[in-house]
């Protein structure tokens, strides 16, 4: 199996999609560090603060099992960093099809609840009714293709918002 590091392709840290000022954070750090996969390394951005724990959970296999509480293939939860990028390195079996999802526990009383804001891999539009209904976005919409290295991908933490999930205002265009 070829692996490649960073660093022999040549490629920055910026290019592979981790922000230059960025630590990589979880047990798992030293893996996309080094550029060796295969990997997720999720961008989480928009927290509206840095209390509590950023959870982060990747899903294979058949989709519909996705965003299930008993089908994740790997669970890390950091504190949420004061300051800085949040990055976190997410290793995966086997170059394949994955899902991400994020929350951020904002109260860090390990429940998931309205003040918890959460988003997944493709960034999906999210309303109440869909919670409330446990309807899953589209597999299309969220699935990522990983490779021998490191995928690099976005989140976006969203938060209640009326009838749906949205990002924090002031953060939408600064955190995109």
């Amino acid at each position: 199996m070829l692996k490649m590091s960073f660093a022999v392709a040549g490629l920055s840290l910026v290019a592979a999609g981790i922000p230059a000022h960025a630590a990589i954070l979880g047990p798992d750090a030293a893996v996309c560090a080094a550029g060796d996969g295969p990997a997720v390394l999720v961008n989480v951005v928009g927290l509206k603060n840095r209390a509590g724990k950023v959870r982060a959970r990747t899903f294979g296999g058949s989709p519909s099992t996705w965003f299930s509480k008993k089908t994740f293939l790997k669970r890390t939860e950091i504190d949420a960093p004061d300051n800085g990028a949040v990055s976190i390195c997410m290793p995966v079996p086997k170059p394949g099809v994955y899902a991400v999802d994020i929350r951020h526990d904002v109260n860090n009383n390990s429940d998931t609840d309205m003040a918890d804001g959460g988003g997944s891999s493709g960034n999906p539009d999210v309303s109440l009714l869909d919670v409330v209904l446990g309807r899953k976005p589209s597999a299309d919409k969220v699935s990522v293709r990983v490779g021998e290295g490191v995928t690099a991908i976005t989140v976006v933490v969203k938060y209640k918002s009326g009838g749906s999930f949205q990002p924090i205002p002031q953060l939408q265009t600064t955190q995109r």
